[in-house]
């Protein structure tokens, strides 16, 4: 049962994703230009995201476990550091490079595009060299 949620949550976000035109990357790197001719929908479409999610998320505060009874995983930290805002950038250049973000680039695979195909190969190494060195450095 876990597993056909996970697909289904899968299904409906990449679905959501298509929709919204967060699969488009001339669409994203317009949303990104905001010194030229600035597309801000993208803009909408993460603030509705953010309001659908909103209210599931809070009640998942107060819960041990999920629905399905699987212990709930909520991130802890709350505090800002050198790690958080170097990923945060890297991603954000990749993603203002690329005009992909993991999701929609994931979506778009079945398209066969070359495009999409290098920047998920990309993002599969930088998250096995991640992996790696965070073993080596014990975490």
């Amino acid at each position: 049962m876990r597993k056909f949620t996970a697909f289904l949550a899968g299904l409906v976000f990449g679905f959501g994703l298509l929709l919204g035109g967060m699969t488009n990357p001339a669409k994203v790197l317009a949303f990104l230009d905001v010194a030229g001719v600035w597309d801000p929908s993208l803009a909408l479409v993460m603030a509705g995201a953010i309001a659908v999610a909103a209210a599931p998320l809070n009640w998942a505060r107060t819960r041990k476990q999920s629905l399905l009874g699987a212990p709930m995983q909520l991130p802890v930290k709350r505090t800002l550091d050198a790690r958080l805002i170097g990923g945060s950038l890297v991603f954000g250049v990749g993603w203002g490079i690329a005009g992909f973000c993991p999701g929609p680039a994931v979506t778009l695979l079945s398209t066969g595009r070359w495009q999409v195909l290098v920047f998920v190969v990309a993002m599969l190494v930088g998250m096995y060299l991640f992996a790696k060195l965070e073993r080596r450095r014990g975490a």
